[in-house]
């Protein structure tokens, strides 16, 4: 009797487990991007369900990522939000490899005619002004999107004479921040300056953990609001539709 009554137990408990699984919607991904009329119905940041559908008019895109990557969907039409395009499994992993390299002689990738972004997230583009989010501030990397000539650039803390000079040489595109010469602090702002001073950015620095799931990834750059590397991230990662 009493085991019985254990195995009945067990499977009540099994079976309201299942169920409450059941019931709860399979989440396809997180909004990334939205413009036109209907962009206050699918904010960036809003999760979607996989059965969700998702609704547009003249002039809408929306942007939504989830495992499989980021589909493009544009109106008028409807579509469901969770279907599936190509893996992108490898270019996400190749997306946000963390590398102790100090020095990288190329290093982009191709988004279009005459454009070149950045081969990794963490990357911080010095021709982009904005918050950048990154791993460690101990091994933070610079970008520049060409590799033509030697040139330099001066970092800055605001508010503050310090400075500290990275060197690009000819071929290079990908420098590593010394962190011993320039201490960064999360929040604080930084100005960075290069052979051309009136094209001067200024960045804000942001701390996250990095994930293994590209919509965790998303999450994590939308809670701090850099922006610049979820444009990246939705681009690196596009299977388009619409």
């Amino acid at each position: 009797m009493f085991w019985d009554s254990r195995i009945k137990q067990t499977f009540t408990v099994a079976l309201a487990t299942a169920a409450m699984v059941a019931a709860a919607p399979a989440m396809a991904g997180v909004v990334v991007k939205s413009s036109g009329p209907s962009a206050d119905s699918y904010p960036v940041g809003k999760k979607v369900g996989d059965n969700d559908r998702i609704t547009l008019n003249e002039g809408d895109e929306v942007t939504v990522l989830n495992e499989s990557g980021t589909r493009v969907l544009r109106g008028p039409g409807t579509y469901r939000a969770g279907a599936r395009g190509a893996n992108t499994r490898i270019r996400f992993s190749q997306l946000t490899r963390q590398s102790s390299a100090l020095r990288v002689r190329t290093g982009a990738a191709r988004a279009g005619e005459g454009e070149v972004r950045s081969p990794n997230l963490w990357y911080v583009d010095v021709t982009k002004s904005g918050t950048v989010c990154v791993p460690a501030l101990e091994d933070v990397k610079l970008w520049r999107p060409r590799t033509e000539g030697e040139e330099t650039y001066i970092l800055r803390p605001a508010g503050s004479d310090y400075h500290h000079h990275v060197t690009f040489g000819d071929g290079v595109m990908v420098r590593r921040l010394d962190s011993e010469r320039l201490k960064l602090e999360a929040g604080s702002e930084y100005r960075i300056s290069g052979p051309d001073a009136s094209e001067a950015t200024t960045v804000r620095f942001a701390v996250v953990e990095a994930s293994d799931q590209p919509e965790g990834t998303a999450d994590a750059l939308i809670a701090e609001g850099c922006t610049i590397q979820l444009d990246l991230l939705a681009q690196a990662l596009e299977n388009e539709e619409g």
